[in-house]
């Protein structure tokens, strides 16, 4: 059980991949809504 491992957490830091042993940082909502409304704007000004 080590970096070679899928299922431990120092396996997942190795080969860089998430899941249940190794979650994702969640993001707040605040955040979210802000990225979205910027990728709506920014979309808009690509298509001009």
């Amino acid at each position: 059980m080590g970096k070679g491992d899928r299922k431990t957490r120092k396996g997942k830091i190795w080969r860089g991949s998430y899941g249940k042993t190794r979650p994702q940082k969640s993001r707040k909502k605040s955040q979210v809504e802000k990225d979205a409304s910027k990728s709506k704007s920014s979309k808009s000004a690509k298509k001009k």
